[in-house]
């Protein structure tokens, strides 16, 4: 359950990875020499825990139990932490970085919707603080935004492998900021085009070869994340025909192995331990369908049990503390303890 104590966790992980910047793995092309600088230098609103998307969705975690918990022992942290990287100049310089020549694919499409869904979070912050860092954010946002309306046209075909450019993912959370962040100008075409998008490639899907999954580096299921889009875009009845027919053994928990935990052999290798976020991103799924079954109780009682397991699967992979896991399992445990109601 998400109490104080498990939040007060989550943020002590958070606050530790975005304060630790190196190891660095960064997204960056450099185009000569003078490009070869630190990740504080390249982002100053977002280096540490690793990599870019990573620090960019521990500010979201901190963001969120802030608003939750308002009497959280670590929220003056959390502003000194917001503070520091959340300003105008910072977020100038991010903006900046977007328009470089070798920057035209940067985090796409995962660290473009991670960012989206911090700011629509900091939107929701009534505060004070909180206004000013969704203002000091909103130009990155809205730059991000801007992208995925020329991007999606384009894309010709969805990414459907369970890593990083997943499209259904990036859509899903890309959606969240469209259907909340009413000022931003890019907002209203953002969400048809996201619509759209997830109509087009997925609307048709029968027979997800679910049977195939995981591959060793998942931390995504693409068919679970993609029923959890499809759980968003259609209407509870319509998605209920999509469901049985996109994967029709579901009821039966087949195929077996989408509702086995993955096994993680080395949580010190950064691609294997993939699959502990694998067994939260399921959780977290499996909770999100379950959200949108109106009518089917027995399949809804089945989905929820799964959910329970793969949480308690992937909740040992975060209490190990390895570092390759550690800079961003606890993001996606939130999500699977919300999905889950808590």
């Amino acid at each position: 359950m998400l109490t104080t104590e498990v939040a007060q966790r989550l943020v002590a992980t958070a606050l530790t990875n975005i304060a630790r910047e190196y190891p660095a793995k960064l997204d960056h092309v450099l185009s000569s020499d003078d490009d070869a600088v630190p990740p504080r230098a390249l982002h100053p609103a977002f280096y540490g825990s690793y990599d870019w998307h990573s620090c960019v969705h521990m500010h979201w975690l901190l963001a969120r139990l802030r608003r939750r918990f308002p009497a959280l022992g670590c929220r003056h942290e959390i502003g000194r932490l917001f503070d520091s990287r959340l300003t105008e100049a910072a977020i100038a310089a991010e903006v900046a970085y977007l328009e470089r020549p070798g920057s035209a694919s940067f985090e796409r499409t995962y660290g473009w919707a991670w960012l989206l869904k911090l700011a629509d979070e900091l939107d929701r912050h009534g505060d004070a603080d909180g206004r000013r860092w969704s203002s000091a954010l909103a130009p990155l946002a809205g730059a991000f935004a801007k992208r995925y309306v020329d991007y999606l046209p384009r894309a010709g075909y969805a990414i459907r492998h369970g890593m990083h450019a997943n499209s259904a993912f990036g859509l899903l959370l890309a959606l969240d900021y469209a259907q909340n962040a009413g000022a931003s100008p890019f907002a209203a075409s953002l969400g048809a085009a996201c619509t759209d998008a997830a109509t087009t490639w997925y609307a048709a899907d029968r027979g997800a070869p679910a049977a195939f999954e995981p591959s060793g580096a998942d931390f995504l299921s693409p068919s679970l994340v993609e029923a959890a889009l499809m759980a968003r875009v259609l209407d509870a009845a319509a998605f209920e025909r999509w469901l049985t027919a996109f994967l029709p053994g579901l009821d039966r928990g087949e195929p077996h192995n989408l509702f086995e935990p993955a096994s993680v052999a080395d949580r010190s290798d950064p691609q294997i331990v993939h699959l502990d976020g694998l067994n939260l991103s399921r959780a977290w799924c499996f909770a999100t369908i379950v959200r949108a079954l109106a009518t089917n109780r027995p399949l809804a009682g089945t989905l929820r049990d799964a959910a329970d397991v793969h949480l308690a699967a992937g909740w040992e992979g975060l209490a190990s503390g390895d570092y390759a896991g550690a800079h961003w399992l606890a993001t996606f445990a939130l999500l699977a303890l919300e999905a889950q109601g808590s």
